[in-house]
């Protein structure tokens, strides 16, 4: 493989600078948080994908909400809360339903309380990335093919049975992906997620899917991959980082003793290729700007992670 040294080393600048916003934020240091023009413009997912504010919603509002839920149900909230992947759609689901399970779920009435909220020009679904939106089941609503989706996996096919008795990641990756809507990108965002929670306990650096964000940051980063594929490429940074680090001299801190993880390293890839849009924009790709720009929130994340990571801030 052949890197593009210049970008290379960014990719390692980026994670640690990125990782010190956090602390420092977390710290309740006064902004600006870091001297980088680019970071303090624009908005970036952080280089831990769990500290994003949505896996934290997810930990804290669906999986670890201090009630008790059976492993069927805890699967299905955490699949229909990220096929939305919107805070404010799983409360007004919340709202209207009191809990969210799969012995209670019924596509109809979740389908009127969603649509009202749409002609009511309430955003439903979250645009970090785009779900597919495809009519596979027949009907014109992107939000009621998904609730088709999720009665055939759940009612039909009982999916449950086969995702809890899935060894691996990778296993319950292909059942996933082999449903309508569901392209590999999500498929893996999905079992990350499901992966939180303590109905499974899969390893999770056996397995990685490079994204499309993260394919464009593979290419600014490296010249030619050789005989590595994406996926492949994703495991090198994985497994170097500590070297990576040290050889620029960057002190990253990490949450607990926790390394980068793949879906991290994979995260950081689509991060870089944002980046690189105003710090070089010379190599380009089929995305030219940062759409989004940093806007603080006004209220502060008390960090939970999965028990079984044993983390502790």
């Amino acid at each position: 493989m052949e890197k593009r040294q210049k970008v290379y080393d960014l990719y390692w600048y980026f994670a640690c600078e990125r990782q010190n916003i956090f602390w420092k934020k977390l710290n309740n240091e006064p902004a600006p948080w870091t001297n980088d023009p680019i970071l303090q413009t624009y908005k970036f997912c952080n280089s831990y994908r769990v500290n994003d504010r949505v896996s934290q919603y997810l930990l804290k509002n669906v999986i670890y909400n201090m009630n008790k839920y059976s492993s069927e149900d805890m699967l299905f909230r955490i699949l229909i809360f990220k096929l939305f992947n919107k805070e404010s759609t799983w409360e007004l689901l919340i709202d209207n339903f009191s809990d969210i399970t799969l012995k209670t779920f019924n596509m109809e009435k979740y389908s009127k309380v969603l649509e009202n909220a749409i002609e009511n020009g309430i955003k439903i679904y979250n645009d970090a990335y785009i779900s597919c939106a495809n009519k596979a089941f027949g009907y014109d609503r992107k939000h009621d093919n998904h609730l088709a989706l999720l009665n055939k996996m759940f009612n039909i096919d009982n999916i449950q049975e086969k995702i809890l008795n899935c060894k691996t990641m990778e296993n319950a990756f292909n059942i996933i992906k082999s449903y309508p809507l569901i392209g590999n990108f999500m498929a893996y965002q999905l079992v990350t997620d499901i992966n939180y929670s303590d109905i499974v306990d899969w390893k999770e650096n056996e397995f990685t899917i490079a994204g499309p964000g993260s394919l464009r940051g593979i290419k600014k980063c490296f010249i030619d991959k050789g005989t590595m594929s994406n996926e492949d490429i994703i495991r090198y940074m994985y497994e170097n980082q500590d070297e990576e680090f040290k050889r620029l001299n960057l002190n990253f801190k990490r949450i607990g003793n926790r390394p980068l993880q793949l879906i991290d390293c994979q995260n950081i890839f689509c991060e870089l290729d944002k980046y690189c849009r105003q710090a070089l924009p010379e190599l380009k790709s089929n995305r030219t700007k940062i759409k989004k720009k940093y806007v603080p929130k006004a209220s502060k994340i008390k960090y939970i992670y999965p028990p079984k990571w044993n983390i502790d801030l």
